[in-house]
């Protein structure tokens, strides 16, 4: 394809990933380059029309909107399983009964 940019597309699980590379248009936005990268046939559950998206590791906050710039890797993000305030909150609370155990003990 003439006048084309060279990206990757990645998406990993904690067992397997893979790395898509395409030539696609200059115009291309961050959406349509993880749709053209198929990688839900490779993955049962991926919904690619509504995956969070990024860029090396930074969050793209309009991914239908923000174009891919040449040599650019687009990341497809797993939901989180747990929200990390929540986890922190619990364990906080966990580190606190065992310091007051401790204490009460002596």
């Amino acid at each position: 394809m003439a006048n084309t940019i060279e990206i990757e597309v990645v998406y990993a699980l904690a067992d397997k990933q893979k790395i898509v590379r395409l030539s696609v248009s200059p115009d291309t936005t961050v959406r349509q380059a993880a749709l053209l990268s198929q990688l839900d046939k490779d993955f049962a559950g991926l919904d690619l029309a509504t995956a969070k998206l990024g860029i090396f590791g930074k969050a793209v906050m309009n991914p239908e909107e923000q174009v891919i710039e040449e040599g650019q890797r687009v990341e497809i993000y797993r939901p989180l399983l747990a929200d990390p305030k929540e986890v922190r909150k619990r364990r906080a609370a966990e580190a606190a009964a065992r310091r007051a155990a401790e204490s009460n003990s002596k």
